[in-house]
């Protein structure tokens, strides 16, 4: 993998990102998110006050632990239900869709026994592409260079 750029929504300047453990169970884990789609970093700002973007420079370091998933499949699915329940896992960087709140409670039907995993799949349509890319440890971290900050509109 060579040099890429990605986006974090925030309510502030980051030039130096760190590893988040909030309350609330994420996708892929703790870490800090990031995207290759600068609208999708601007909606998540915009849940802010001060929304702003962040831009970074990455460059993969292929010593880490990466794990992609180039669309949504049973894997990632699964990944994203053991992430979402708490448990860890041992990859530095992990990159795929984004369960949005709408794929969520889709998902949240399964587990709860609603839905099947056949009409999961039926309904797990995205309206407009996802992207997400997990810096899960502080080695993932190093591969982020601070490019600049914007603050957008809401």
């Amino acid at each position: 993998m060579g040099k890429m750029t990605v986006y974090h929504g925030s309510y502030t300047t980051v030039k130096y990102p760190d590893i988040r453990k909030g309350r609330n169970t994420k996708d892929f884990g703790s870490g800090f998110y990031c995207t290759i789609i600068r609208e999708q970093a601007e909606r998540w700002a915009k849940r802010y006050d001060t929304p702003t973007v962040n831009t970074y420079t990455v460059r993969m370091d292929t010593s880490l632990n990466i794990l992609e998933f180039k669309e949504m499949t049973e894997k990632w699915l699964d990944f994203i239900i053991a992430c979402r329940h708490g448990e860890l896992h041992n990859y530095d960087i992990v990159i795929g869709a984004m369960a949005n709140d709408q794929i969520y409670n889709f998902i949240a039907d399964y587990i709860d026994g609603i839905i099947t995993r056949e009409q999961f799949w039926s309904m797990a349509k995205f309206k407009y592409p996802t992207h997400q890319i997990n810096f899960c440890t502080p080695a993932a971290l190093k591969c982020l260079e601070f490019v600049s900050a914007e603050e957008v509109t809401k």
